[in-house]
């Protein structure tokens, strides 16, 4: 029988296998070495961006991006129309946008991270991503609304289900999600993206950019300049709609 000629699909998915199973050897080799210097995870990406240093190598240009966000107006629509299904809801998508916490961030809060007497109030951001925890500030009508949604309580999440327990991450996500559907925002909205838009915001209100890594507690400046170019791309926008022309 003859021998079937390879077609470029094949050759190419062949490719992509030896390609995968040398980066599974990569993996395995650095994997043996680390273990035998009992590297930690702060040492190990010390390592890597030592090694990529002195391989000269950077991350391409094309990687380079701006997050997608929404203006004040499509925000105060999201929370309106949450508040519309009840009003715990609309608070806490209120609370979410306006701390910029993430999302499993958002449902481990608990009342003792509110410092509610401060000036201005302050809520601890605890069991955050890659340990960045840290205070942020609230606005004091928000401090207030706090109050009265607690209504004397002391412990406990800040918000809990009907079982007195903390709400899932998806339960959040699914809540932000029908606020949009309900307010007839056409865009993908995510917690994550409430958090990009507040970001944004602040940067466009003319908040320097040291200090919006702060509140987002950002490791790296070079993840919160993300934001900032949003926030320029978001500038050019509003430039050309406000002297009337057209893109």
């Amino acid at each position: 029988m003859p021998r079937r000629l390879s077609s470029s699909r094949d050759e190419e998915v062949r490719g992509q296998n030896q390609e995968a199973n040398s980066l599974r050897e990569v993996a395995r080799e650095t994997a043996k070495l680390w273990r035998k210097h009992h590297l930690s995870y702060d040492q190990s990406k010390h390592v890597v961006e030592q090694t990529r240093r002195e391989l000269g190598l950077e991350a391409p240009r094309e990687r380079r991006r701006t997050v997608e966000r929404f203006d004040r107006i499509e925000v105060e629509r999201l929370i309106e129309a949450a508040y519309v299904h009840s009003s715990r809801y609309g608070f806490m998508v209120k609370i979410l946008f306006y701390t910029g916490a993430r999302v499993s961030e958002f449902v481990n809060l608990r009342v003792k991270d509110l410092h509610l007497a401060l000036d201005p109030p302050q809520v601890y951001i605890a069991i955050a991503k890659g340990g960045s925890d840290g205070y942020v500030p609230i606005l004091p009508a928000l401090a207030q609304e706090l109050r009265t949604h607690l209504g004397g309580r002391r412990k406990g999440y800040v918000f809990e289900s009907n079982r007195s327990d903390k709400y899932t991450t998806r339960y959040v996500q699914r809540l932000v999600k029908d606020a949009a559907q309900r307010a007839g925002i056409d865009k993908n909205v995510t917690p994550h993206r409430l958090r990009a838009s507040v970001a944004t915001i602040l940067l466009d209100a003319g908040m320097p950019l040291d200090q919006v890594q702060k509140f987002l507690r950002h490791k790296r400046i070079t993840t919160t300049q993300i934001y900032a170019e949003t926030s320029l791309q978001g500038m050019g926008e509003n430039y050309i709609r406000a002297f009337g022309g057209k893109r």
